[in-house]
This record gives C-alpha cells, sequence and structure tokens, in this order.
C-alpha cells in the first residue's frame, strides 16, 4: 500500500507501453522520498529518458518543495517526475494541479518565474477519471489550518537601535523570533540555506512555538531575495524577525541584525516579559 492510495479515483487506466522500466527512487531525489514507495517508472510523465535528466529537471522544484506552499505540491510534482511503478501510469488529477498552483504560483512568481507551460492544469485528466485527487475537506477538518507566509519587500535590516524602541516595535506585533542563518552550496551549484528559529514571543491566539518556527522558515524560504540579503558570506548571521499576523497572512515588518557586542536586543527580550505597553 502506498502513500497516495488515498487520492485515487476509480476508473479506466491508461496502459503503459513495453518501453518503460522501474528503477528506484535516486538519493538525488530527496523531495520524492519517504512518499510511500520507492520504485518510479522511466521514461516518466514529464518525457524525461534518462535518470540524469530526471535528478537535473526535479532539483530545479526541490526548492518549492521546501516552502511548503501547498500540502500536495510533493505528491504532484513527485506523481509527475517519479511516478509509481504500476501497470498503468497514475496522473494527477487536473483538480489537483489547479489546487498546487493556486498556492504554489504566487511563490515561483516571487522569485521571478511563471508557473511552466509544461504544467498546464489543462493536460491533466478531469476527476472522474483514474488520477490522483486533492484530499477531502476532512482532511482540512483534521488539521490545523495555519497563517499563510506571503511573498513581500524585504524590511530593510536595522543595526542601530536602542532597547526603548525595540520594546514599542514589540508592542505594535504578534511575534518575535531569533533566527540563525548560514548558507552552503549544493551540488548543482545552487545556493541551499540553514535556518535556525528559536520564538521570542508569540502573542496570537492559538499558536505554538514550533507553528510559528515553521511559519518563518516558509517565510525565509518564499521570500529567498530576502535570505540573500541577510547572507552576504558563509560565515551564520543572526538576526531577529518581527511581525504580524493578520486575516491568515504572515507579515515580517522588521528585521534586527542580532550582534555578540550589541547587548541591545537581549536587554529588550529580557524585559519584554514584564514590560506593560502604552
Amino acid at each position: 500500500v502506498f502513500a497516495v492510495n488515498g487520492f485515487l479515483r476509480v476508473a479506466t487506466a491508461l496502459d503503459i507501453g513495453l518501453s518503460t522500466k522501474c528503477v528506484v527512487i535516486p538519493k538525488e531525489m530527496g523531495m520524492c522520498h519517504k512518499i510511500g514507495y520507492s520504485e518510479m517508472r522511466l521514461p516518466n510523465l514529464m518525457g524525461h529518458t534518462s535518470m540524469a535528466e530526471v535528478i537535473l529537471k526535479s532539483s530545479t522544484w526541490q526548492h518549492l518543495v521546501q516552502t511548503d506552499c501547498h500540502p500536495h505540491v510533493r505528491t504532484f510534482l513527485c506523481s509527475l517526475f517519479a511516478p509509481i511503478c504500476l501497470d498503468t501510469f497514475i496522473h494527477p488529477c487536473r483538480s489537483m494541479c489547479a489546487a498546487v498552483r493556486a498556492s504554489c504560483a504566487p511563490v515561483l512568481l516571487c522569485h521571478g518565474q511563471p508557473w511552466p507551460a509544461s504544467l498546464d492544469c489543462d493536460r491533466f485528466p478531469g476527476d472522474e477519471d483514474t488520477c490522483l485527487a486533492p484530499l477531502t475537506k476532512d482532511y482540512n477538518y483534521l488539521h490545523k489550518v495555519l497563517p499563510k507566509p506571503t511573498c513581500q519587500t524585504c524590511p530593510a535590516v536595522e543595526e542601530f537601535f536602542t532597547h526603548k524602541r525595540v520594546l514599542e516595535v514589540f508592542c505594535d506585533s504578534n511575534f518575535a523570533v531569533k533566527v540563525k542563518l548560514s548558507k552552503k552550496r549544493t551540488a548543482f551549484e545552487d545556493q541551499e540555506y540553514n535556518i535556525e528559529c528559536q520564538v521570542e514571543f508569540i502573542t496570537q491566539g492559538s499558536l505554538l512555538p514550533y507553528e510559528t518556527q515553521s511559519m518563518i522558515q516558509q517565510w525565509l524560504l518564499i521570500n529567498e531575495k530576502c535570505i540573500e540579503r541577510m547572507t552576504p558570506t558563509h560565515r551564520p548571521m543572526v538576526y531577529l524577525l518581527v511581525g504580524n499576523i493578520e486575516e491568515g497572512i504572515i507579515l515580517v515588518k522588521q528585521v534586527y541584525r542580532w550582534q555578540r557586542k550589541d547587548s541591545q536586543l537581549t536587554l529588550a527580550t529580557q524585559k519584554w516579559r514584564h514590560h506593560k505597553c502604552l
């Protein structure tokens, strides 16, 4: 039984020709590991005929998967790049494509890329055919709906401030998260970032610290140009991200550089526990 069983709609399916073969999903395709199956069909549904081509083309989507822009983004992309080894090719449904596109196309645009023609949702079958369909509304009911990070202009990094000014900003904010950023090069010469988050405070209803950490990590991945500005070298940098959660959207409005020699942020976070806002 594989993980995407629950997505399937039963009907007539497309037969696979004898020209395809089953191969192990390579370790370089990290986004398609732990999805419930370990072997894929080659050629795949994107028309890639060699494993080298599959690895190269799929690597450009790894970043979008990391943003977690839609619950089904991995399932959707892996069904195309690494289709499961069954007697038939199982395409994603048009409705799954449309749902993923609605959530993830804005993230691509934030990175200056339009939704590609190769993933035009009209090329996929309707829900009455055998295909991978979005999960039912019961899934949304059982899973907490969290505020969404959004594409925004990167706030200027502030390096000179007093703890009193920081406390004023805290009073107008829902969260403050301390972030340690470092970057490394991947095998494909891309930049990849390590993001460590520690919540300083949250004043937004029922949000838990790990949920806020996760949302800030998503915000940074979506707003990658902001990370680039904050990590000019490969040396780890520490910042405090402060912002608001309004109408289901998470927005960062202040970015402070946290330097060892400057105790103003440490002082502000310590005083915040007993601070009374005007």
